[in-house]
């Protein structure tokens, strides 16, 4: 018995209301559900239609293509027919088919088409080749739909290159209009960055062949946002993508989500949604990009081929176990994560601080391989640590890699109760753990300005990973802190530090927009809180890039003058504290000295301590004082490509009244062990005896590695009243090779001799202190400092 419309229409509605009010979560087995039940309905109409008797297809497209049909979604249909079937008849049959559509209280985007007509469309709109690429027959001439899918496809992929600019383009605008889903306290399921959209974005790039797209691996996250969006339906009676926080408690109640606070546990899980969604979409879109902008579609179809056949391209060196490959940072063949559990920092901070994403394949590799990080970290763990964060923005999707893959939880165990947690001040613009990652990066262009460089990085990060948990995040943060830091590596004199950081880090902004600054005990309990000069300047630091972390409406210029005023007075209150004296030498030095005067006048000693297996040795010259002598022996040691982690440099007399230079050196492989000693002895004293032109060599190795880009400027100091027998300069700048031969060479150029120095590198910055004297040994005269002053900075700027 033939079933008229009206009544398929009635029983529809009838088992459509009843499949909707059914108790339980929403979830795929009921959009599986409505959607066959609509398959059904539509089905009936497409038989009482006569759409059969012109040979016609009812086509399913976009999301009800893909069987996702929320309480609210749209039926996205095209009727397509034969181009030789009278356009009078197509009518007919289309009015039959929509009006019980419409009239059964449903929103229809509808369409009449031939195949043709649909692929010209679709060469047109990038709206019509997306909902067309998920198309299906729901009923009818399936060959037709065939027909016009496979015609669609084929010009997608002939013309990528150009279509994945558009629709790149349309990404971008869509972020710009809806922002990110994961860090949006009222998201849009579907528009923000990282929502259903993005999917949907993601299935056409892969579907064009230019790079793989990992829609398989992010369908949990999709079920995640198919969910709420339904659950959004359901308890807002309407269709509605946008989440409001006063429908929140409610569509969690609707999930069963069993929480003292639904709302919260909600936007958590659609936060990490959103960060796997987005996460895929950058990775993929910079692939993208690589892959096709040397431009068009010629090269992007070779670099497809390339792909499928498994070719691979050349590889460089990047760090030890680490390379880079078409762009990106991948693990060198010969890499063992299962034996080197620092590899996954020393990876993420190469790549980082060469800019670049670290490849899928890496992570997941280091993911699943990946040793334990012994307890506490080795100090090549933190510095890998610190000089990741010091990388500044190129940081962040480099973190991102690692949180989706879970490391971050395995290296920093804390990690987790902030992971993706929300903010409900408005103010704030991050969940917690992207606001904290936001912070170090903010922070990076402060390091000029503070004595410890890696506290403010690491403490930047940590500030408010007391969040997420009951009571005052403030106090959770400093005991947090005091475990955590010991577990890096940090002394007991580093962790007092960052647990001040930390339990003190609104304690300028509070107090400079809180308190009367012309009361002498408001700056009073200042000083007494921070405790010196270091930590206030830690602080400061601190305060400005947190603000910049949070948002623009937690700073201005009237509270950075506040803040600014503050600080000056706090400092004049700790100015009383004493100066360090100029360094002594040790009498392992003295002894080394001794030995070299009772070898010879002229003879240069040079050791090499080195434990196999381990990334830090120890290189100890000795030699006749003489002018350029730092310059010579830094820039050996760059040959060798032995990076300085730090240097103690003194100037002894021996008891004949001769001058000896004795360094000792704290250095690093760049790539597996250190140069045997032998060799290493020969080029010091040749590069000493001028018989190795160590500047040229350094020179012509320079100009095969681009500059550093996105770093803070160099900042070089003349420290007044620092030493009573010397002048000391203060260098602080982003490390690069041979960076302390060309500062020490620059000194010696101005004919200035340096009589002690300490130098350090923390992560990626150079804090490094120079004691100058002049050639009766006596200070610098105020125009000279300032003339070496110029030339060194003058040397680093350019």
């Amino acid at each position: 018995m033939r079933v008229t419309a009206d009544e398929a229409t009635t029983t529809y509605a009838t088992a459509r209301a009843d499949l909707l009010s059914r108790e339980g979560a929403p979830g795929a087995d009921r959009r599986r559900a409505l959607t066959a039940l609509t398959d059904d309905w539509l089905h009936a109409l497409y038989v009482a239609s006569g759409a059969g008797d012109i040979g016609a297809a009812l086509v399913a497209i976009g999301g009800y293509g893909r069987g996702e049909l929320a309480p609210g979604s749209d039926l996205d249909l095209l009727l397509l027919h034969s181009p030789n079937v009278a356009t009078s008849d197509v009518t007919a049959v289309a009015d039959r088919l929509w009006y019980p559509v419409w009239d059964a209280g449903l929103r229809l985007d509808h369409s009449v088409r031939a195949p043709a007509e649909a692929r010209r469309l679709a060469a047109q709109d990038i709206k019509v080749v997306l909902g067309l690429l998920d198309s299906r027959t729901v009923v009818g001439n399936d060959a037709l739909t065939k027909q016009m899918r496979e015609s669609v496809l084929g010009d997608w992929r002939a013309l990528a290159p150009r279509r994945l600019d558009e629709l790149r383009l349309g990404v971008t605008e869509r972020i710009e209009r809806s922002g990110e889903l994961a860090h949006l306290l009222e998201p849009d399921l579907k528009d923000s960055y990282g929502g259903l959209r993005d999917i949907v974005s993601l299935r056409a790039v892969a579907a064009s062949w230019v790079t793989d797209a990992p829609v398989a691996a992010l369908a949990p996250h999709r079920d995640v946002l198919l969910d709420v969006r339904d659950a959004l339906h359901l308890v807002a009676g309407r269709a509605t993508d946008r989440l409001l926080q006063q429908e929140q408690p409610a569509v969690g109640r609707r999930l069963g989500i069993d929480d003292d606070d639904p709302a919260d546990v909600l936007l958590r899980r659609v936060s990490a949604a959103g960060r796997a969604v987005s996460y895929a979409a950058e990775t993929t879109w910079h692939r993208v990009e690589r892959l096709t902008r040397r431009t068009g579609v010629r090269a992007g179809l070779a670099a497809t081929t390339r792909r499928l056949r498994g070719s691979r391209s050349e590889r460089a060196p990047l760090a030890d176990g680490v390379v880079v490959q078409d762009g990106e940072a991948v693990l060198a063949a010969d890499a063992r994560p299962e034996k080197d559990p620092v590899l996954v920092l020393r990876a993420a901070a190469a790549a980082a601080q060469a800019g670049m994403r670290l490849a899928p394949h890496a992570v997941e590799r280091l993911a699943r391989d990946s040793a334990p990080m012994p307890q506490p970290w080795p100090e090549s763990a933190r510095d890998s640590f610190v000089s990741l964060l010091g990388a500044g923005r190129p940081a962040i999707p480099v973190w991102e890699a690692l949180d989706q893959s879970d490391l971050w939880s395995r290296l920093l165990p804390e990690w987790a109760v902030v992971r993706s947690a929300p903010q409900r001040n408005p103010v704030h613009r991050f969940t917690v753990d992207r606001h904290l990652v936001e912070t170090a990066v903010q922070a990076a262009p402060h390091t000029r300005r503070v004595t410890r460089p890696d506290l403010l990085l690491v403490g930047a990060l940590l500030h408010d990973i007391g969040k997420g948990r009951p009571g005052d995040h403030t106090e959770n943060g400093v005991a947090l802190v005091r475990e955590i830091c010991p577990r890096l590596g940090f002394p007991p004199e580093d962790v007092d530090v960052l647990a001040a950081m930390v339990q003190h880090h609104l304690l300028l902004p509070e107090t400079a927009t809180r308190r009367d600054l012309d009361d002498p005990a408001t700056v009073a309990a200042v000083a007494a809180a921070v405790g010196d000069q270091d930590v206030l300047d830690l602080l400061h630091a601190l305060t400005e890039a947190d603000a910049a972390a949070t948002g623009p409406a937690a700073w201005s210029d009237w509270k950075k003058s506040l803040i600014d005023d503050l600080v000056v007075r706090t400092r004049a209150v700790l100015a009383g504290r004493p100066r360090p004296e100029q360094p002594h030498v040790t009498a392992a030095q003295r002894r080394l000295a001794d030995a070299v005067r009772a070898t010879s006048e002229e003879g240069v000693a040079v050791l090499l301590d080195h434990e196999a297996g381990s990334t830090i040795a120890t290189v100890t010259v000795a030699a006749p004082d003489r002018t350029g002598l730092l310059s010579t022996v830094a820039g050996v040691l760059s040959l060798h490509r032995l990076a300085v982690r730090g240097a103690q440099i003194d100037t002894v007399t021996t008891p004949e009244g001769a001058r000896r230079a004795v360094q000792v050196w704290t250095v690093s492989p760049a790539y597996g062990e250190p140069p045997p000693l032998e060799r290493l002895r020969e080029d010091v004293a040749r590069g000493i005896a001028g018989a190795l032109d160590v500047a040229g060599r350094l020179a012509a190795r320079e100009q095969a590695y681009p500059p550093p880009t996105g770093t803070a400027p160099p900042r070089v100091d003349i420290v007044p009243g620092a030493s009573e027998r010397a002048t000391v300069l203060e260098v602080r700048a982003h490390d690069a090779p041979a960076l302390l031969h060309r500062v020490s060479k620059a000194i010696a150029a101005a004919d200035v001799s340096v009589s002690a120095a300490r130098v350090a590198t923390l992560g990626s910055e150079v804090v490094d202190v120079f004691y100058l004297v002049d050639r009766d040994g006596a200070p610098l005269s105020e125009t000279r400092a300032a003339t070496v002053r110029v030339t060194v900075l003058g040397e680093l700027s350019r």
